[in-house]
């Protein structure tokens, strides 16, 4: 179960950007945890798209509102505990990055765009009425066995 939060200034990103961007900000996320491209893995998945005036967003202790040049987006990303090495999450913040760029039509990111990415401890995470574990989604084929591999040892 992975969330994706977008947070950007109001009329920055169209809604065709934004269907453009549920499905690659998912799989950015998505191929790196389960170690392949499986797209019914994506019902764990979900993105919000948050929009905020200019006089509700800053960047270097000024609002948008009086820095209109400035292009800052923010993205957050929470994911259950699993293999979350350095590299791992590196290759996930490159994606996402990439993904937001090639939706919105520019040759590289914006220094303003920030992506924090966040493993939520076992145990920590709910749904359908009850506590969720990485452990129980490991035999359901979505996950490569080396990644099963990797994550099992990471909680043993």
């Amino acid at each position: 179960m992975t969330m994706i939060a977008v947070n950007y200034p109001e009329g920055r990103i169209s809604l065709e950007q934004r269907r453009v961007l549920a499905e690659t900000l998912t799989d950015a996320v998505l191929v790196p945890e389960v170690g392949q491209f499986c797209p019914p893995a994506r019902e764990g998945f979900q993105v919000r798209f948050s929009e905020f005036s200019t006089g509700h967003m800053g960047i270097g202790g000024k609002l948008l509102v009086d820095t209109p040049e400035k292009d800052i987006i923010l993205i957050n990303i929470l994911v259950m505990d699993g293999d979350w090495r350095n590299e791992v999450r590196k290759e996930v913040i490159q994606n996402t990055l990439s993904s937001l760029a090639q939706a919105l039509d520019v040759k590289e990111p914006s220094p303003g765009w920030w992506v924090s990415f966040q493993v939520i401890d076992e145990g920590s995470w709910g749904s359908r009425g009850g506590v969720l574990s990485i452990l129980d989604l490991l035999d359901s084929g979505v996950f490569t066995e080396e990644k099963a591999k990797a994550i099992r040892n990471n909680f043993s």
